[in-house]
């Protein structure tokens, strides 16, 4: 006797055409379903607050302004720029329409960019969301015109920085991350070179090494920091900044500089947080610098926090691996 099997439903004939000629309209839209504004019985796992959500890496051209020069006239720069925007949500929602905050930041895209466009469209989708929480962030590789040493020439030296918003329990700050990449010469090394010399006469070099340090920055008070600012404090603290346009002349020009300038990844940090320190514009930071050992077959890493904004016990695995000159 043949068992017998339950009865399937017949799948119904759908039609597979695409209907370009559809329009939705209010109505319709009002009755598509958003698991997402769902009742909070949908909600899987914990039920927890969570206090980033949203996406990243959404790109499009944003418009900056370049720091005037001693005739006061600035220029406009177009660049691709990577956006991440998040809000915080209650441990009672389900979750958010993420395209809203896209949307948001794309009502304010056609601005010329400054701190205060992009405090707006935090304000926008915090609103739109309802967010008690809100964060965007922009990154984005700034070209500067950089000089040669001794030759005359120039090429342009890119800087990538980002731009953040945070707004975290009623308190806003606004923050900028910035890489300055550089040579680093071993200070021991470079002793260790001159006493083979002096007490042997062998030929030594000392070693040195392509470098770089992340700066984070509260920015505070009513005077911008244009990004032409953060590079000189920079070069001020370390100069020895990489070079784009080389000749001869500028190599050698390298190689005195670097030997003017012997350093350690502790004295770099400490270099640049007395920078940081002596600009009124500039409230808590930190510095994390690497010296991608030439000598070594690992790095050598250093941090350095000054206020509460970074402090913290714990550091992510990849915040010196991150680092890459």
């Amino acid at each position: 006797m043949t068992e017998a099997r339950p009865m399937v439903p017949a799948y119904p004939a759908l039609i597979r055409d695409y209907d370009s000629q559809f329009r939705a309209d209010e109505s319709y839209r009002a009755g598509l379903p958003d698991l997402q504004n769902g009742p909070a019985s949908l909600i899987v796992g914990a039920r927890a607050p969570i206090q980033h959500v949203g996406i990243s890496n959404f790109r499009l051209p944003i418009r900056y302004q370049t720091r005037p020069d001693s005739s006061h006239r600035g220029g406009e720069i177009a660049l691709e720029t990577s956006v991440t925007g998040t809000v915080s949500l209650d441990a009672d929602r389900k979750g958010i329409n993420m395209s809203r905050i896209m949307r948001s930041f794309y009502a304010h895209s056609d601005h010329l960019f400054s701190l205060k466009v992009l405090e707006a469209a935090l304000d926008d989708y915090k609103a739109d969301l309802d967010a008690f929480d809100a964060r965007i962030q922009m990154r984005f590789s700034y070209p500067i015109r950089v000089d040669s040493l001794r030759s005359g020439l120039s090429g342009w030296q890119y800087y990538d920085i980002a731009q953040e918003v945070v707004e975290h329990r009623g308190d806003r700050l606004r923050i900028v991350h910035f890489d300055y990449v550089y040579s680093s010469t071993c200070p021991c090394s470079l002793e260790l070179s001159e006493h083979a010399r002096e007490t042997r006469s062998r030929l030594a070099t000392p070693h040195s090494q392509r470098s770089v340090a992340r700066i984070s920055a509260v920015m505070k008070g009513p005077d911008k920091i244009w990004f032409e600012d953060l590079v000189e404090l920079c070069r001020r603290a370390v100069p020895t900044e990489t070079q784009v346009m080389v000749k001869r002349e500028d190599e050698q020009a390298f190689a005195e500089l670097n030997a003017s300038n012997p350093i350690f990844v502790e004295d770099a940090v400490r270099a640049f947080a007395h920078e940081l320190q002596a600009d009124p514009r500039i409230g808590d930071f930190r510095v994390i610098a690497s010296h991608q050992e030439s000598l070594h077959s690992h790095d050598a890493v250093s941090l350095l926090v000054d206020g509460p904004t970074f402090a913290q016990a714990s550091l992510d695995p990849m915040t010196f691996a991150g680092l890459r000159a």
